[in-house]
């Protein structure tokens, strides 16, 4: 394939190995409706094969654009990261586009696709772990990149944003172990995010350092889900020793177990403590205002963001590896187990 001066491939390269008008090309790139499925494809595959990325005029050759990328939108969690990217960029006059894959290759070739015609300055990707093939691209685009909550452990020169999720989930377990628990049950996610696996971590040494045994009958694997926090919590609490307390990997999962304790007849906290992880604005709202900890969540985003303009610019950031501090946020939803007397068995 022929290409210009510089060694880039033009849309007048696409169009001719497509065997359609500049239009046509122009239509797909700008996310025109009016295009044949197929032929949209066949230039779709041409422009990934090709790595074409449409260009900015002016100077600075910047789209002032930048793209946030989630697995799932149907979180409130999502909404405050969002929310922490939008205020840094909006004060930096940049736009932001936000997608999700939902986990799919399919997904991703797609929002592959749309980076190149808007001709986005640079990503960020929330709770992923970029596959080689997606970080390779981006690379070859020369787009900056930048991951909120890896899934796994970060390559070294991937720039990340997270959260203390193991002190994080050590302080919940330790607020609990000083009101008198002994019997508390753990809630996890899911175990191929490092956030799930650091909170489950932060509850075992909380546990062994008061002398505790881990009772591996009392930890369940969820999915961050309030669905996933009742129905774990409701085995957790027909079991033949049910814990007098239970922490949940997040608030929505915590929420849950609220759901699955008012089914079982049991008070929260008079006969079971729940603390959640994430302070989203609904914790301080329910009935009881529910005890958690603290992620920074828009804090996180702000901070990728921050971290994404400056290497949109040039510059080197002073650290690669972003870790903000998590706090426990004690309210109504926690107090010390029940007597003997008042819970029976348990």
């Amino acid at each position: 394939m022929a290409s210009d001066s510089a060694g880039r491939v033009t849309i007048a390269d696409i169009a001719r190995e497509a065997g359609v008008s500049l239009p046509t090309v122009s239509r797909v790139l700008n996310g025109r409706s009016d295009v044949a499925a197929a032929t949209r494809r066949r230039i779709e595959d041409l422009l990934a094969e090709h790595g074409y990325r449409r260009r900015a005029s002016g100077a600075a050759n910047r789209a002032n654009l930048i793209d946030l990328v989630f697995n799932d939108l149907d979180s409130p969690w999502a909404v405050e990261i969002l929310r922490g990217v939008e205020k840094v960029a909006h004060a930096a006059g940049v736009g932001a586009v936000v997608s999700a894959v939902h986990h799919q290759a399919a997904s991703a070739q797609q929002w592959l696709v749309g980076v190149r015609s808007r001709n986005s300055d640079g990503a960020i990707l929330v709770t992923s772990e970029p596959a080689p093939q997606l970080n390779a691209e981006l690379r070859r685009l020369g787009m900056p990149l930048v991951v909120i909550d890896p899934a796994g452990v970060p390559t070294f020169d991937i720039p990340t944003i997270g959260a203390t999720n193991w002190a994080g989930g050590r302080s919940a377990v330790l607020h609990l172990l000083g009101l008198g628990h002994r019997r508390i049950g753990m809630i996890a996610g899911p175990p191929e995010l490092l956030c799930s696996r650091a909170r489950l971590d932060g509850y075992r040494s909380a546990l062994e350092s008061a002398g505790v045994e881990v009772d591996d009958d009392l930890v369940r694997v969820g999915d961050f889900s309030h669905e996933s926090g009742f129905t774990l919590g409701s085995a957790l609490l027909a079991g033949p020793r049910p814990p007098t307390a239970v922490f949940a990997s997040s608030d929505q999962m915590a929420l849950g177990v609220y759901e699955a304790a008012r089914q079982a007849g049991l008070r929260v906290p008079d006969d079971l403590s729940v603390v959640g992880f994430d302070d989203l604005p609904q914790a301080r709202w329910s009935p009881p205002p529910l005890t958690t900890v603290r992620q920074p969540l828009a804090e996180m985003g702000a901070a990728a963001a921050d971290m994404l303009l400056q290497l949109v610019q040039g510059q080197t950031p002073d650290v690669l590896r972003v870790e903000l501090s998590t706090s426990l946020v004690v309210r109504d939803s926690s107090a010390a187990p029940p007597q003997p007397s008042a819970a029976g068995a348990r």
